[in-house]
């Protein structure tokens, strides 16, 4: 076989030469960074979240990871709390169907979601950017043709957002290190507020007078010393009873029970109400029944 009748092999041929390391797919890798959490390297699972420097994240698994108190890969390594991520809010694609996760090649396969303004899918194809302080999702091109000042509102919700809060999904080297300045000023900004907002309660409690906290002390103070104990209270309760009783023998209408009593001799009854009875000296003379006895008063 060969070197016969004037064929003449190659060098290629006759020499082994060393192998080219295979080179990656890099639609395969692109696709599998916008579909896939970059923590556990499974499937991205709603909610989705992303941190500063742009990579996607499945929520729950960032929750589980820092529960567990794991270390956190090199990739994820500045995720510290639940502050270094946001929850995102993409729109959902409505050409993406189960057919979509499994079959069909990179090229026919649709993403599960898109850009809501000019409907580009979120495949990695075209670069996409979310709002740190929304979590609103559209791609960068809708969001160049619309951003008319540096601090402007989320075309989507309305909600105001900065020029630090614009974050680069998945973006490249250049992004990355971007990112990170980005980053670093939305902790300042946040440091700053916080100074703010502790700044602001001290000049509210120096605002207030002295004179009205020293009258609450003493009020305090007063009423603790008048809160009787319960010694007090037992016998307090025992004089009144006690002068309950008292009274109650003194009441006037007690005294009208008594067989003895009589209205006549009432210092404090008027004579017109005296009149009424016949104990009333007018009455006892009289010819005429009484109106209430009809006594005919025969001898």
């Amino acid at each position: 076989m060969g070197c016969d009748g004037g064929t003449i092999p190659r060098r290629d041929e006759l020499v082994r030469v060393k192998q080219k390391p295979e080179q990656k797919d890099k639609d395969a890798e692109r696709e599998f960074r916008w579909r896939h959490c970059t923590l556990t390297q499974q499937s991205l699972q709603e909610p989705i979240a992303m941190c500063g420097m742009g990579r996607l994240y499945s929520k729950q698994s960032v929750i589980e990871r820092l529960l567990e108190k794991e270390p956190m890969p090199e990739t994820a390594a500045h995720v510290k709390s639940m502050k270094d991520i946001r929850q995102l809010n993409p729109t959902p694609n409505p050409a993406f169907t189960e057919e979509d996760k499994t079959e069909g090649l990179l090229d026919t396969r649709h993403s599960p979601y898109i850009c809501k303004l000019i409907g580009l899918e979120m495949s990695g194809k075209f670069r996409f950017v979310a709002l740190w302080s929304c979590g609103c999702v559209l791609s960068e091109r809708a969001l160049k043709q619309i951003k008319g000042s540096v601090a402007s509102t989320c075309p989507l919700c309305q909600a105001p957002y900065s020029v630090e809060d614009v974050v680069v999904l998945n973006g490249n080297e250049e992004d990355m290190e971007l990112m990170r300045v980005k980053m670093e000023m939305r902790a300042a900004k946040r440091k700053s507020s916080k100074k703010d907002k502790k700044s602001a309660k001290k000049v509210e409690v120096k605002a207030e007078p002295a004179e009205t906290q020293e009258p609450v002390a003493s009020t305090s103070k007063s009423a603790a010393a008048e809160k009787p104990t319960t010694s007090t209270k037992t016998k307090a309760v025992g004089q009144v009873k006690r002068l309950g009783a008292v009274n109650a023998m003194q009441d006037p209408e007690l005294k009208r029970l008594k067989s003895d009593f009589s209205v006549a001799k009432d210092p404090k009854a008027t004579d017109v109400y005296k009149s009424l009875f016949t104990s009333h000296k007018t009455e006892k003379d009289q010819e005429r029944a009484h109106w209430v006895t009809y006594n005919p008063f025969y001898n």
